[in-house]
Order: C-alpha cells, then structure tokens, then sequence
C-alpha cells in the first residue's frame, strides 16, 4: 500500500510539474490519434452514405463484411500494415515504418471500419424514417444523405467522439508499426505498457490519469449531444 501511495503521489506530482517527457507523450497521442481519426472520416463517411442508400446486387454480402471488419483483433490490423509497409512490402519505398506516419495509417484503418458500418446504420436508419419524402420531393440520393446526415449531426457527432475514443486507447497497432520509440513514436497507450514493465509507476499512473481523463472527457460529451438531441427533438415534436 506504501508502493502504491507513493506512486500516486509522484504521478500528481509530475502531471502538476509540467513534465516534459509525459506532455509530450500526451500531445503525440492526440495528434496520432486525431489524424488517424480525420482521415478515416475522410473516407468513411462518403462511403457510409453511399452504401447507406444505395441499392444493388450482393449490397447484404458488403454490409455484412463490413460488420465483420469491427471484430478485427486491432494486432492483425498492425501486422498487416507492417507487411505493407516492410522493405520487403508494397508500400517499403515509402520509408514510413516506426514513424508517426505508418501509426497514422494503422489507427486510420482500424477504425475506418467503426466509422463506415455505424454511419452507415445511423443514415440508413434516416432514411427509412423520412427518405421517401425527401425523394418524394425531387432530392437526389447524395443529397438525401446530405440532407439526413444534417439531421443526425449530433448523432454522428457522437459516433466520431466514439471512434477518437477507440483510436486513443489502441495499443497493439501502434506498438508493432511504430516501435515505441522514445521521444518520436512513444504514445501514451504504449508508453504505459513499457513504464509498468519497467516499473516507473508514477510515470505510467500519471500517463493512465491523463488516457483517462481524456476518455471521461469524450464520454461527458456524449453525454452532453445525447441531451441536444433530444432536446431538439422534443422542440420540433412540440412545434408540430
């Protein structure tokens, strides 16, 4: 209890002192993870939209892989990049393995999945609900999915908060493809994982506090779009 109490108050200490190891590891973090989420949406939503309205042949069999790709152990989603972006690799040319880079395109992928099959659901469900009026007014399908996308903004809010939360916490993708190097691909995930073995408890508790702070954080303004959007809700039902 001695170990642990001292420990807690080192990690106080060092998150009150400004640490710089520790900043630098949570700034890394947000940027890794922020841009893995931004490129993910770049591509995710367009594709969820579509998919979301449009209609063909073999349309169950996508839908129902994309489903199947948010159980992807997130390790398989590290090696497969590492492959890609070995010397021997596709991509070796690039140079990008153990860098910021290839961390960035390894969260990307493993939460573009996240983004396309639970915005894709979300439009859907949109659409059943008031599509046929949209359509029935002359509005297109990329304007329909504008349209209803618009309508569930805090919805889809909710679903991004819910991806960069799955992005920051990720360990295994970044450890194998950025090597947890010091002071350059060393997040806070994997930085804990390495401090714990090491035994530097107050700098993985004080790295811990923050990842945690952070996704109470995310979870506290889901919290808080949930209550707008029923709140808008309530006032067009009201209005009607």
């Amino acid at each position: 209890m001695g170990t642990l109490g001292e420990s807690v108050r080192l990690a106080f200490g060092l998150l009150l002192s400004g640490d710089a190891v520790l900043w630098h590891t949570v700034a890394r973090s947000l940027l890794v993870s922020g841009l893995a989420c931004a490129f993910a949406c770049v591509v995710g939503l367009p594709l969820s939209a579509w998919l979301a309205l449009a209609r063909f042949a073999g349309r169950g069999a996508v839908v129902t892989v994309l489903n199947a790709l948010l159980a992807v152990p997130s390790v398989l989603v590290g090696l497969l990049v590492y492959l890609l972006l070995s010397r021997s690799g596709p991509l070796g040319h690039l140079g990008w393995l153990f860098s910021l880079h290839a961390m960035v395109l390894a969260q990307a992928l493993l939460v573009l999945p996240l983004v396309a099959a639970l915005t894709r659901q979300l439009i859907e469900d949109a659409h059943a609900r008031g599509g046929e009026q949209l359509q029935s007014l002359g509005a297109g399908r990329a304007l329909r999915a504008l349209l209803l996308a618009w309508d569930e903004r805090h919805a889809l809010v909710t679903v991004l908060i819910t991806v960069f939360g799955r992005a920051i916490s990720e360990v295994g993708t970044v450890m194998i493809v950025g090597g947890n190097i010091e002071g350059y691909t060393r997040v806070m995930t994997t930085a804990i994982a390495l401090e714990t073995s090491k035994g530097d408890l107050p700098l993985a508790l004080a790295l811990g506090l923050v990842l945690l702070l952070v996704v109470w954080a995310l979870h506290a303004l889901v919290a808080v779009l949930r209550r707008l959007g029923q709140r808008g809700t309530a006032a067009v039902e009201t209005a009607a």
